[in-house]
């Protein structure tokens, strides 16, 4: 990683869990081990779009942090309400944005804070910006034995070389751990094997689908690290599926200095998905799959972890358990509430009778998925599918909405001067 002058990387997290300080902390001292905070060469930069009201948190479980932590960094940026409509008024007063378009662009949710991330990232004229989720820690566990064997991973390294390497204008990495929040499911004569799979054929696109599901239930809901893929240096690109190149929003880097291939994040309200629409955008950038995972503490319940504690065997995930079913069912939620809008950009000509396809898997499956958890809110899935179609038309606008307002602030960023000093 030579280079003539200092690059600029910024790491961006959006967060909401009173556990996002120790997860600072463990990527700030793997970056130290790994050399990358001694390297005169880098600017390593912490963006924090924070979240008070998704566990009642206060300001300073995200902004109290140590000073011998902060003296490893070149930078602190902590994007609050406070700093966030502040920006919004001074894109208003100068006429860059109208305040339709700022509500749009800068949304309550996750594509909202990734929005604010990004934007405040070219703001600060950062090379690199890596999204990292605040439950996800540097490592990667596998079961090639009859116990979890345990690896650190130089997560912000391996993006970095990647990029340098090959000029890419996204690298994406491996996850492993708690990613998918399907239980293992015990079938009977109330839900069998057959129906769940027609359910999550109902929900699923190219990333969520059967053949992979069906792999971590059988792994008591645990995805294990790829020891192919530990022990590569050999990276790919991701293919191409109907017109998409898909990614997660985390663990994923994005290169800021081909400013043609930045795209802004955007999800119907309420839904998730905003990789996804993400990933519709990619299909002529170079986006490559690096070999590095993280472990995603998806259920909270591994925070010992980043004490040293590596425990030999990880927990199924029992569908026999009230917060494991009320993340499902919230998945559910999210997944159906995009999946109309994925359609529409990725299988036009075929929508309408997509959506008649979906009507007649969930009027089947429904009424037995919530006899099984014995909730009859799964039902609610159909009426969410129908409220997102009828507004089909309305979120496309917003998304193409949101791929113009981030050109103009874009285009507005690139002649405003740099603002060194860190935001609070």
């Amino acid at each position: 990683m030579q280079q003539n002058t200092p690059v600029n990387v910024g790491i961006g997290f959006a967060t909401g869990r009173k556990s996002f300080r120790k997860v600072l902390k463990t990527n700030i001292l793997n970056w130290r081990e790994c050399g990358l905070t001694q390297n005169k060469n880098l600017n390593l930069n912490v963006f924090v779009a924070y979240d008070l009201k998704y566990e009642n948190t206060k300001v300073t479980d995200y902004t109290s942090i140590h000073p011998k932590l902060t003296a490893e960094l070149d930078g602190t940026f902590f994007l609050g309400k406070t700093a966030m409509n502040r920006e919004i008024c001074h894109l208003l007063r100068n006429n860059v944005l109208s305040e339709e378009e700022a509500r749009l662009f800068f949304s309550s949710g996750y594509a909202g804070q990734r929005n604010a991330l990004l934007y405040w990232a070219v703001k600060h004229h950062m090379d690199y910006l890596l999204f990292l989720d605040d439950d996800e820690y540097p490592m990667a566990v596998t079961n090639t034995r009859d116990w979890a064997i345990w690896s650190g991973q130089h997560v912000l390294l391996s993006h970095l070389r990647h990029m340098t390497d090959t000029g890419a204008n996204i690298t994406h990495g491996h996850h492993c751990g708690y990613i998918s929040p399907i239980p293992s499911i015990e079938f009977n004569n109330v839900l069998s094997h057959a129906d769940f799979r027609v359910f999550i054929e109902a929900i699923s696109n190219d990333i969520i689908n059967w053949g992979t599901m069906e792999t971590v239930m059988k792994q008591g809901g645990v995805t294990y690290a790829d020891t192919g893929v530990l022990t590569s240096n050999t990276p790919f690109e991701v293919p191409v599926h109907n017109g998409c190149k898909f990614i997660s929003g985390s663990n994923l880097c994005i290169n800021l200095k081909d400013r043609e291939r930045v795209y802004p994040f955007y999800n119907p309200p309420g839904a998730r998905g905003e990789d996804t629409f993400l990933s519709t955008c990619l299909e002529k950038s170079q986006v490559l799959r690096i070999p590095c995972y993280t472990f995603h503490d998806g259920f909270s319940a591994y925070n010992h972890l980043m004490d040293g504690v590596l425990p030999i065997r990880l927990k199924p995930v029992c569908a026999d358990l009230d917060f494991v079913i009320n993340r499902f069912y919230r998945a559910c939620l999210g997944w159906i509430r995009y999946k109309p809008l994925l359609l529409y950009i990725t299988q036009p000509d075929t929508y309408e009778s997509k959506i008649q396809e979906i009507r007649n898997q969930l009027t089947f499956t429904l009424p037995k998925l919530s006899a099984y958890f014995g909730r009859e809110d799964f039902c609610n899935i159909s009426a969410e599918l129908e409220l997102y179609h009828n507004n089909v038309e309305t979120h496309y606008r917003q998304f193409q909405q949101t791929l113009q307002i981030w050109r103009k602030l874009s285009s507005y960023l690139e002649s405003e001067p740099k603002t060194p000093k860190a935001s609070a």
